[in-house]
C-alpha cells in the first residue's frame, strides 16, 4: 500500500509539473501571438511607408502641429481633416518661418511638435541636417511633383505648394507721387523709391529668405550683396513677416512691399489699390512642405495627418491660394493676378544649396542690414 501510495504521489507530481509546463508554453505562445498582432496592427495602421525607427502610438488622439501657413488659410485648409477626424484634438502653433524653425531647433532634445505642416522646405532641410526628421512617405506620394519632395525613400519631407517673390505696389500712392510702377529688381534701386520700400527680414521670414537666397543664386554671391547694399539705401523698414510688406502697401504706409504672390493678389482682391508685380528677372521661391518630427514614439494620427495633407481635398484648398501646387491635375487652376504660367516665373533654384547656405546668408544679412528691422513684438 505504501509503495502504491508513493507511486501514485510521484505520478501526481509529474502530472502537475507537465501541466504547468504546458500552461507556460501556451501562455508564451499566446503572448507571442499578441505581440505579433500588435506589431501587425501598428504596421498596418500606417498608410504610407516609414523608416520604422520609432515606436508607433496608436492610441493618442491629440496632435501638435507647427506651421508657417498664413493665419487666414489654416481653418479653411483643415475643414476636410476635421470632418474626417472629429475625435482628434489639434494644437496649432503658428508663426513666421524663421521663428518656427528657431523654435524647432531649440526643442531638438525635447521635441514638442508631432508634425511640421506648410513650412519652407529649406527649413525642413536644416532640421533634417540636425537629425530631427523621422522619414515617412505619405500615402499618395507618388503623385507629388518630383521637384517638390525629398528624393529619399522613405521621404524626409513632402511639399504641398510653392510660393515666390512678388512686389506689392500701391498704384494710387505712386500715381500721387508721379512715380512709375517698378517692374524689376533693378527698378527698385531707382532714387525715386527711397524710403518707400519694405521687405521681410530673412532671419524671421521664409519669404525674406527665399528672396535673398534667390538673389544669391540668381546673381552670384558678390553681385547679390552689392545689389542688396544699394537696395538697403531705399528700404524704409524690414519686417518680421513675409505678408506684412504687402499689407502695408495696401494701406499706403509703405507703397512698395517686397512680399509674395499670394499675399499681393489677396490684397488686391480685398479691395486695396495694389498691383502684384513679378520681377522680370524671375522670382526666388521655396516649397511649403510637411514632415514628421523625430520622437521616441510617433503618433499614428500624425501619419494620418500627413496622408491627408496631400490628398485631392487638401490640394484643392491650397490651389485657391497658390498657383503652384505639388499635385497637379486638370483641376489645378491658376489664380487671378498671374499674367503667365507661374512655373515660368521661377528662377533655377537649388533648395539643398539654399539650406546649406542659410546660416551664412542670415549672418551676413544681419550684420549688414538688421539696423532697419522693426522691433520684435
Amino acid at each position: 500500500m505504501k509503495k502504491r501510495g508513493l507511486t501514485a504521489l510521484l505520478l501526481l507530481i509529474v502530472l502537475i509539473a507537465l501541466t504547468a509546463c504546458g500552461s507556460t508554453a501556451n501562455n508564451a505562445g499566446n503572448n507571442g501571438n499578441e505581440g505579433s498582432t500588435a506589431a501587425g496592427e501598428t504596421n498596418g495602421a500606417a498608410s504610407g511607408t516609414d523608416g520604422a525607427n520609432a515606436g508607433v502610438d496608436t492610441q493618442s488622439k491629440e496632435l501638435t502641429i507647427y506651421t508657417a501657413l498664413e493665419d487666414d488659410q489654416i481653418e479653411a485648409y483643415l475643414a476636410t481633416w476635421k470632418a474626417q477626424h472629429p475625435d482628434v484634438k489639434l494644437n496649432i502653433v503658428r508663426d513666421s518661418t524663421g521663428i518656427i524653425t528657431a523654435k524647432l531647433l531649440a526643442e531638438k532634445d525635447n521635441p514638442q511638435a508631432d508634425v511640421v505642416w506648410g513650412t519652407a522646405a529649406t527649413s525642413l532641410l536644416v532640421l533634417d541636417q540636425n537629425g530631427m526628421i523621422e522619414p515617412y512617405s505619405p500615402k499618395g506620394i507618388e503623385r507629388v511633383n518630383a521637384s517638390f519632395k525629398d528624393s529619399a525613400d522613405p521621404a524626409h519631407w513632402v511639399g504641398i505648394d510653392a510660393w515666390e517673390t512678388a512686389i506689392a505696389v500701391n498704384t494710387v500712392e505712386l500715381e500721387k507721387k508721379g512715380i512709375a510702377i517698378p517692374q524689376s529688381y533693378e527698378d527698385l534701386l531707382k532714387p525715386e523709391y527711397k524710403g518707400l520700400i519694405t521687405m521681410p527680414n530673412p532671419a524671421s521670414s521664409g519669404t525674406g529668405f527665399l528672396t535673398v537666397s534667390g538673389l544669391v543664386q540668381l546673381k552670384g554671391a558678390d553681385a547679390a550683396w552689392a545689389y542688396l547694399d544699394k537696395l538697403h539705401a531705399n528700404i524704409g523698414m524690414y519686417t518680421h513677416s513675409g505678408s506684412k510688406p504687402a499689407k502695408m502697401a495696401g494701406t499706403g504706409e509703405y507703397p512698395i512691399g517686397i512680399s509674395f504672390g499670394y499675399r499681393a493678389i489677396k490684397e488686391k482682391s480685398g479691395g486695396s489699390p495694389v498691383e502684384a508685380v513679378f520681377p522680370t528677372e524671375g522670382s526666388g521661391w521655396d516649397v511649403e512642405a510637411n514632415a514628421l518630427v523625430k520622437k521616441d514614439a510617433i503618433k499614428q494620427v500624425a501619419k494620418d495627418f500627413l496622408d491627408w495633407a496631400i490628398t485631392d481635398d487638401a490640394m484643392k484648398e491650397y490651389n485657391k491660394n497658390y498657383a503652384i501646387v505639388a499635385v497637379g491635375g486638370e483641376g489645378a487652376a491658376i489664380p487671378e493676378g498671374y499674367t503667365k504660367n507661374p512655373l515660368d516665373q521661377l528662377i533655377k533654384y537649388d533648395l539643398q544649396q539654399a539650406a546649406k547656405d542659410r546660416d551664412a546668408i542670415l549672418a551676413e544679412w544681419t550684420k549688414r542690414y538688421d539696423g532697419k528691422s522693426e522691433p520684435k513684438s
